[in-house]
């Protein structure tokens, strides 16, 4: 079993997983009904975290082992870095009141940072990486190239599963670097026609958020499905953040209820060439559609019309400086992070892997999609609060949890992060109990992840600086080494 779970792991881990789907799901399959013997901790704690990470049922008693009379952990194991390390990844996986696992946590956070001094690489810095980001909120893409670097440093090192990863990596960025080129002259196009010189430049980093969520070569059309409509997004959020009135807001969110080129009328000069090209840009979707699923449109369009009354309701709030309470704010705010059309707009270039029960599952806002979309909305408001607001932005979630409770910037943001591990929660059992979505849910638990790249370090990158580029770098310009 051991040697099994490492290999799956291995590939995972360096970013091949897509090439091995089916003997992994084998392996995972026969893995879970195999009697548990080991008193390893590495062993267990990464058999616990793969088989959950697929939607597989493990239990917390499996630590049990590692557990003295008291139910407290064996001080022996605080020797076994590795042990430790792996534990601490696999415990994040939890679901709600699995106490058990929050104590893991602590346990093994609080003997890893005693250590990390102490050891050698690659584990020091997959220690370092972990109590900064566990292994389950950490971008796979950003990960692999990380491990691409250390595993030839690891016991189990097989060469040619090495060179794989190496060509595979390289083979995608030249497809990636490509696509990067093509929706950059689109965006340009786009750009130039509208005119709107307050709206955010941001196809680079949109099309790198894409990419984490379906870097496989496969997903072409969910890459540029999602780029292009969030950047048509941002160019919305834009308007009615940093430009808009009050009245300009209320025409222009008509007009897109109406969908319908005769309601330029009803807006002012300034928007009318976007308000075309957000009818237009969709239309091109459904052109790139195959005919079965030229339908998956319609729930793109209807999401995009949601999230414009959610802007809507911002700025009547803004306008006329309307706090509200943080219950209020979270359910407009979680809608208007972006997150849950974002969402259904990836489903709509995924080919296959979104069903139509796919799609009303994720239209529905149901537990993990509304969990992605608070999780964005607290980041980003957290975010907001070191760094301020764009000009017209409402209250935003930490404020109005400040003004409602009357406490301090630190208490707000503590207890906001509470919320956010309970999100957390939300997304990992999503993972267990919808079998038959488990492929889709799995997306939207990477985009979920990829809100850390965003957010990480409490900033918001895409809004401010040039935090990404480094990364940008890497994953689009720099081939790896062979």
């Amino acid at each position: 079993m051991a040697e099994k779970i490492e290999l799956v792991d291995t590939v995972e881990h360096l970013g091949i997983r897509h090439h091995f789907e089916d003997e992994i799901a084998d392996a995972l399959c026969n893995i879970q009904h195999m009697e548990l013997n080991s008193l390893n901790l590495h062993e267990v704690s990464l058999r616990f975290r793969l088989l959950r990470e697929h939607g597989l049922c493990v239990s917390p008693d499996d630590f049990n082992r590692f557990k003295d009379t008291n139910g407290r952990f064996n001080i022996d194991i605080i020797n076994e870095p590795k042990g430790l390390l792996s534990l601490y990844n696999a415990a994040h996986l939890l679901t709600h009141d699995e106490l058990e696992l929050e104590e893991a946590i602590c346990f093994a956070r609080l003997h890893l940072e005693s250590m990390t001094h102490n050891l050698t690489y690659p584990l020091s810095d997959q220690v370092k990486r972990a109590l900064y980001l566990p292994l389950p909120r950490t971008v796979r893409r950003i990960e692999a190239l990380h491990y691409m670097l250390e595993y030839e440093h690891e016991p189990s090192y097989n060469p040619i599963i090495l060179e794989l990863a190496k060509i595979d990596f390289n083979i995608l960025q030249n497809r990636h670097l490509k696509e990067l080129k093509d929706l950059s002259e689109w965006w340009q196009d786009l750009y130039t026609e509208v005119s709107l010189d307050y709206a955010r430049d941001r196809i680079v980093q949109l099309y790198l958020w894409a990419h984490t969520m379906c870097y496989e070569e496969e997903y072409s059309c969910a890459r540029i499905t999602l780029t292009k409509l969030s950047a048509v997004v941002t160019m919305m959020d834009d308007t009615y953040d940093v430009r808009a009135t009050l009245e300009e807001s209320r025409n222009f969110n008509e007009a897109i209820q109406r969908w319908d080129e005769k309601a330029v009328c009803l807006i002012p000069e300034y928007l009318k060439k976007f308000y075309l090209r957000i009818i237009i840009s969709f239309k091109e979707i459904e052109d790139m559609s195959q005919p079965h699923e030229k339908y998956k449109v319609s729930y793109a369009k209807e999401s995009f019309q949601i999230l414009s009354k959610k802007y809507l309701q911002g700025a009547e709030w803004f306008h006329h400086k309307y706090v509200p309470t943080f219950k209020e704010k979270l359910e407009v705010s979680f809608m208007d992070s972006g997150s849950p059309f974002s969402i259904v707009a990836l489903l709509v270039g995924l080919g296959d892997m979104a069903s139509k029960e796919a799609l009303d599952w994720a239209i529905g806002c149901t537990d993990a999609v509304k969990a992605c979309g608070e999780l964005t909305r607290y980041m980003n408001d957290i975010s907001a609060l070191k760094h301020g607001n764009r000009k017209q932005d409402a209250a935003n979630c930490v404020q109005c949890y400040i003004a409602e409770h009357n406490v301090t910037s630190e208490v707000a943001t503590a207890n906001i992060s509470k919320m956010m591990e309970d999100a957390w929660k939300t997304t990992n059992k999503a993972v267990l109990e919808l079998p038959t979505l488990h492929a889709v849910v799995r997306r939207v638990v990477d985009m979920t992840v990829c809100l850390t790249l965003i957010y990480g370090k409490k900033k918001d990158v895409f809004t401010f600086g040039n935090d990404l580029d480094d990364v940008i770098k890497h994953v689009f310009a720099n081939p790896f080494p062979i």
